[in-house]
């Protein structure tokens, strides 16, 4: 348990930068806890820390151990959760990452039926549409579109999302249908800027089987998808985003979709979590109530 201790104090350590503000959090004497972090850089033989007056900073082998450490401290957490569940509610911290859009429209919704149901569940939720590491931010769930490229982690789908190329009546009037690919030609184009590249997204469509993207030349970039959904109403362009955007807008008769027939393929919508974990019950039932829906 000695070790296990100097694991703790080395990882709030990391956690703060500072001994100060790790050795509160502890409930210990900053002496104290430097001391057992220094037995631990002893026993291990290697310098976790650049130190300096004011705070601390990892080392290349100090920043090894920290994304060790969480995982480690991750399961002890997971297994104390596990064990009591069976005699208690589901409850503790909740730290879940989702994109934004689908996550206010889809994802949210469920979450506050959740915290009715199991009110000393405490939710941490982060929207954002950039991929993040799991493990080293902490968080217990991640929302995920498209295929799963992290082998480390684990994938439940329980939705999919559709590319639909749409464009309002008073554009189609003034520029006529596009009839296939080749008509785009002569359409404006409101082009998605993905955050985190800068480029525009190329348009995908399905043709004998076979996904084609096209780098359209568009005369307005955006980087919100509701933003680009008004523009499109508004009669500015053709635009090609995400289904639950533009549901609203097709059903009120504001947006047309356009070449249906060559839509892609569907993604998949996966809730994800780090293979090395234990599933605790408290992201279980998020889980289990996503797949519900």
């Amino acid at each position: 348990m000695q070790s296990l201790q100097q694991l703790l104090a080395f990882a709030e350590t990391a956690k703060h930068q500072s001994f100060a503000q790790a050795a509160r959090g502890l409930g210990c004497a900053p002496s104290t806890l430097a001391k057992s972090v220094l037995r631990l850089e002893a026993s291990l033989g290697v310098k976790l820390f650049h130190r300096s007056t004011r705070q601390v900073s990892l080392t290349a082998d100090g920043q090894r151990l920290y994304e060790r450490c969480q995982r480690v401290l991750a399961e002890l957490e997971e297994l104390q959760a596990a064990a009591a569940s069976t005699h208690s509610p589901v409850s503790g911290p909740l730290r879940i990452d989702m994109p934004i859009a689908f996550g206010r429209r889809s994802v949210l919704p469920v979450l506050a039926q959740l915290a009715q149901s199991y009110p000393a569940l405490e939710f941490d939720l982060r929207f954002s549409d950039a991929q993040i590491d799991l493990v080293r931010e902490g968080v217990d769930l991640a929302i995920r579109i498209g295929e799963l490229q992290d082998s480390s982690l684990v994938a439940r789908r329980f939705a999919s999302q559709t590319l639909r190329l749409c464009a309002s009546p008073a554009h189609l009037e003034r520029h006529g249908r596009p009839r296939g690919i080749a008509d785009l030609e002569s359409h404006r184009a409101l082009l998605f800027r993905m955050p985190g590249s800068g480029r525009d997204r190329p348009w995908q469509f399905s043709v004998r089987g076979e996904v084609v993207s096209l780098q359209m030349k568009g005369h307005m970039r955006l980087s919100d998808g509701d933003a680009m959904v008004q523009a499109a109403i508004s009669g500015l362009g053709l635009v090609q985003v995400p289904d639950y955007y533009v549901e609203d807008a097709l059903a009120a008769g504001e947006l047309v979709e356009l070449l249906p027939r060559l839509r892609p393929p569907a993604m998949p919508i996966s809730a994800v979590y780090p293979s090395q974990r234990l599933l605790p019950p408290r992201v279980r039932v998020v889980i289990e109530a996503l797949c519900k829906q």
